[in-house]
């Protein structure tokens, strides 16, 4: 026993050194895409992330950056927290395999060599495969909270199993009292670690009581009330009683702000510590124990004291400014981000007939909580609400999806309208809802997960739905043939993916060899790892209730299901050798089970995924928000629109100062009060940003949408919109309903003033292109009301009057503000200037500046070593780069010196755009034939020739592969087929154009043959 206790805690360790160095080699040297860049910033100077928080998590990765050299680093020193954090649940997965295994093939505590072999070897394994598994990989080499939440979840069900192996002594309970310390604590990192809780009530009612039918029952459900209590009696409850005191004492007794919180804290450590003693005093060992855990978990649960300390602060991140009780109550239930049904709710197509209040929105003013505001939600058509509703998002974009998934038939609804028109809905059927639930929410957003980490990947491509993309592959021919069709014919960019990993479903089969074993061996344990998996898994998908059109995979939410059959992995070397010991000895067996397990699972999972989870080297995220923030003029408004256009600026402003004078505005963000209330603020070497409204104008429930009424036909100028929507005076208001007067806009059609002069002084137009600027820029807003952020965006215009530089990450959305044609494109940004420039093809914006492009992508811009051969570009990557049009914009500025008869800088030009983005690093796209035709211009016909012959040859592989497959699976990439023509159709001309005779008779008849099968499939001639 203790040679075994001895080698089992020795491996586990090695299992944390393996996993953990993997992940050191492989974790990315600086903030990554989404929200880490965010996380890092946070908690690099403790400022305030996205609600619902992360306070705990923000002091670990705190202590991390603690320990970088230099600002640089820290995001570096984030990471290794993730690599470490994941190591240590590699670890605790290990013993918790060797746990399990053991209760399974030893008996009385008689080790035999063969049984410590294959127990150990069961723990291994399973560690090793869980260590290499696509999702946890992925999180674990980057500062997010999901690799730190993961440990959790490790550490609490380990622990459970360890109170097992002592729940007979006097003091087991302290493993109880740990857990409850450990679920306060993950709260702060983040909540997927409460749902390991019914599984640990599960282990305790099979230790302690007699186990029958219904007895599971009556624990599974106080299971429930204990997650019930710690979601809603706790973390909101406690805030939500918080409240009331509160409310009460400044309100109801005139004393000074926070007084209520004071008292209420007080009263609750009291009544706690008064049960601590008295359950103690009267030996009741249960209530003591619910006590103690209770007082623990709300100890743990106390690191988001942080959030409010550091918000009163009024940090630069601040976000939600959640300074209040009011506030972090609003914080803590993810107001922000709206709410979604879940046992009742509407469908999609359900007309809305109310609102209806849900509760004040109190602010400080005056020594009081005073009402500002009311809080509502939509009221829906009785006639068409469900349970359990699945499909409710009235989204178009979503409404296409949910049809394009389900056949949707249901019964004919008439709705009669206020306004007094009827119209006919169909409402879909419960069956409609459950099979979107089953193919896209359980199929598509969990199952194809789950494959991913144990059948094989497609590649990192993110899947709709289609054939090419994001699907799980085994590498056997028949089962994906079956799905995906025929994979002979595959084009190489597709076959050769470096996310294209194969496994040949053998993880998949040992998981389930040693779920079956577990479930025939020790029924007990495998109810409670399939509770885990269940409630970590399906359950998630259910209490999500996802929409459709997600913008980026969500494989990652799901790592503790991954975790549960990583265990079942383990158990199925287990299943392996209690076969084989009885064919031949016990040691060999053990020793071939083990090798030939670890080989063929974890060996292949580290194999094929090492090139596409290997971040190290990359710096391509930091190095986009050092050029988006150096391509902006000094003391410029930067607008950006999502996550990866804005967290990784926030990143390098806040850790690594670069740029700070530069003031980044999320135009997302832009809609709440709190976010205009701050960029009012100095931040670092940014002033304030110029706006005239006043907060009555803009604060929660005010103008949230501000309509349209063309009343005047003529442009009117943006300082007079915005003193129209200043004024108080009645006249200036729209009273849709009695007593009821809304701000509005009495045009559509706007005019920005040019102060000629001034522009060509402070740098915004260079002199000598003064004589192109125009007296003002006239622009029309065509729709009938337009969001807070957009007039807030009008606001700024008019009143900063072109004192300081504005630009904007991207045009052809509402943003934008359909000022696109005044566009200058200097880099990674478009600057806003009054010269009119229509835009000349797809995509493509307003006018460019040769000498200021060129020296920002050719000599100031960084680009995170992407063309270096060791550096991987993931889907999202590449992404990102195809959203900035890096490649197009190279070949605009090559254009425009090609113009300005500078033929070596456009060749330096184009020639820099292929060195950063081959065909090998960045699949080449609609771009590309625009960098050949460049060339030819050039007279660079040999480059040309080239990039259209590896064009061609990759345009002639796909259409060959989509032909191949039968029309169904053809018709489901209609729009895949019709690109490549297109791309074709452009070769064609510009080899023409060029005078390529043979290149251009080749492509035409390349054309030709693949536009006559397109036009009429019938005629199949292969």
């Amino acid at each position: 026993m203790k040679q075994f206790t001895k080698l089992n805690n020795l491996l586990g360790w090695i299992s944390f050194l393996i996993a953990t160095t993997v992940y050191l080699l492989t974790m990315e040297p600086t903030t990554s895409l989404w929200d880490c860049g965010e996380f890092i910033a946070t908690s690099y100077k403790l400022e305030v992330p996205h609600p619902p928080g992360a306070p705990f998590f923000m002091l670990l990765a705190k202590f991390f950056s603690l320990f970088a050299g230099d600002p640089s680093q820290a995001a570096k020193m984030v990471n290794s927290l993730s690599a470490t954090v994941s190591g240590l649940t590699i670890m605790f997965l290990f013993w918790t395999i060797t746990h399990l295994a053991r209760k399974i093939l030893v008996k009385d505590n008689v080790f035999s060599i063969s049984n410590i072999i294959a127990v150990l070897g069961s723990g291994f394994v399973g560690a090793m495969a869980y260590t290499f598994s696509d999702s946890f990989w992925f999180s674990a080499v980057e500062g997010e909270v999901y690799a730190t939440s993961s440990l959790f979840t490790a550490v609490v069900f380990w622990a459970i199993l360890k109170w097992e192996n002592v729940a007979h002594e006097k003091y087991a309970n302290r493993w109880i009292i740990l857990i409850a310390y450990l679920m306060g604590l993950s709260i702060g990192v983040h909540l997927l670690n409460l749902l390991a809780i019914p599984a640990i009530v599960l282990v305790y009612y099979f230790k302690k009581y007699e186990v029958t039918p219904r007895g599971i029952i009556y624990a599974l459900i106080l299971s429930m009330v204990f997650l019930a209590v710690i979601m809603y009696g706790i973390i909101k409850g406690f805030a939500l009683i918080a409240s009331y005191f509160e409310l009460a004492f400044v309100n109801g007794f005139g004393l000074p702000y926070l007084s209520g919180i004071i008292f209420y804290l007080l009263l609750v450590a009291g009544l706690i510590a008064y049960g601590i003693y008295y359950t103690r005093k009267n030996k009741k060992v249960v209530l003591n124990t619910i006590f103690t855990a209770l007082s623990v978990i709300l100890i743990g649960y106390s690191s988001f004291a942080l959030i409010v300390i550091r918000s009163s602060a009024n940090p630069p991140m601040d976000m939600n400014n959640p300074e209040t009780i009011f506030e972090l109550l609003s914080y803590l239930n993810r107001e922000q981000y709206g709410d979604r049904p879940l046992l009742k709710g509407q469908y999609y197509n359900a007309p809305i007939i109310d609102t209806k209040d849900t509760g004040p929105t109190y602010r400080k003013i005056d020594g009081r909580y005073k009402v500002i505001d009311h809080k509502t939600e939509y009221v829906y058509d009785s006639r068409l609400l469900t349970i359990f509703p699945r499909m409710y998002s009235n989204d178009p974009g979503h409404i296409d999806v949910y049809e394009s998934w389900v056949n949707i038939k249901g019964k004919q609804v008439r709705i009669t309208a206020r306004d007094g028109n009827t119209q006919t809905l169909i409402k879909p059927s419960f069956a409609n809802n459950l099979a979107f639930f089953f193919k896209y929410q359980i199929g598509h957003m969990y199952f194809r997960y789950f494959m991913w980490n144990f059948a094989g990947r497609q590649n990192d491509i993110q899947g709709y739905g289609g054939i090419l993309h994001g699907n799980w592959i085994s590498g056997i021919k028949f089962i994906d043939e079956a799905r995906l069709g025929p994979q002979d014919k595959l084009p190489t960019d597709l076959k050769e993916h470096k996310a294209r990993n194969t496994y040949y479903m053998l993880p998949l089969l040992l998981g389930l060899l040693g779920l079956f074993y577990h479930s025939s061996k020790h029924k007990k344990d495998f109810f409670v790892v399939l509770l885990l998996f269940v409630l970590t898994g399906i359950a998630i998908v259910v209490y999500l209730n996802q929409k459709p059109q997600e913008p980026r995979e969500r494989d990652y939410s799901y790592v503790g299901s991954f975790y549960a059959f990583a265990i079942w992995m383990g158990l199925g070397v287990l299943s392996i050798f209690d076969f084989l010991r009885k064919k031949i000895p016990g040691i060999p067996s053990a020793i071939i089970t083990v090798l030939v397990t670890i080989s063929f699972t974890p060996g292949i999972m580290a194999m094929e995924n090492w090139d596409d989870h290997d971040r190290s080297g990359r710096y391509t995220a930091r190095d986009l928000a050092y050029n988006y923030l150096n391509t902006c003029a000094p003391n410029a408004i930067l607008f950006t629109n999502g996550d990866n256009d804005t967290f990784p600026l926030w990143y390098a402003q806040e850790v690594e100062g670069i740029r700070t004078d530069v003031r980044v505005i999320n135009l997302m963000l832009f809609n709440t009060e709190w976010y205009i209330d701050q960029m009012k603020w100095k931040v670092y070497n940014s002033d304030p940003i110029p706006m005239t409204m006043g907060n009555n104008k803009y604060k929660d429930g005010t103008n949230n949408a501000i309509y349209l009424i063309e009343r005047i036909t003529n442009p009117v100028d943006l300082k007079q919109v915005i003193e129209f929507i200043n004024n108080d005076d009645p006249r200036t208001k729209f009273t849709p309903q009695p007593n009821i007067r809304l701000d509005y806009i009495p045009t559509k059609n706007f005019r920005l003033k040019v102060d000629s002069a001034k522009l060509v002084s402070n740098g915004t137009v260079k002199p000598k292109d003064a004589h192109l600027m125009v007296p003002y820029i006239d622009f029309r807003i065509g729709k009938n009301s337009m969001l807070k952020n957009e007039m807030m965006e009008f606001d700024i215009l008019a009143t900063s009057d072109w004192g300081r530089p504005v630009y904007f990450v991207a045009g052809g959305n509402e943003g934008a503000l359909n000022l696109e044609d005044y566009f200058q494109n200097e880099g990674y940004a478009y600057r806003l200037v009054p010269i009119r420039t229509p835009g000349r093809s797809f995509l493509t914006y307003g006018r460019i500046d040769t000498d200021i492009l060129y020296d920002n992508l050719l000599n100031k811009f960084r680009y995170g070593r992407m063309e270096e051969p060791d550096v991987y570009l993931d889907y999202y990557n590449i992404r990102t780069l195809s959203v900035i049009k890096l490649r197009n914009n190279f070949t605009r500025l090559a254009e425009e010196l090609l113009m300005e008869h500078k033929k070596d800088s456009a060749i330096a030009v184009l020639d820099r755009c292929m060195q950063l983005m081959p065909n090998s690093k960045v699949p080449y796209d609609l771009f590309v034939p625009s960098i050949a035709e460049a060339y030819y211009q050039c007279d660079q016909h040999e480059k040309a020739n080239k990039i259209v012959d590896d064009h061609l040859n990759i345009i002639y592989e796909h259409l060959t592969y989509y032909f191949s497959l039968n029309k169904e699976l053809r018709e489901s990439i209609d729009y895949e087929i019709r690109l490549a023509l297109q791309l074709a159709q452009d070769y064609i001309r510009i080899t023409r154009n060029a005078e390529e005779t043979e290149l251009n008779e080749r492509v035409e008849g390349f054309f030709t043959l693949y536009y006559q099968r397109y036009i009429q499939p019938e005629q199949e001639e292969f």
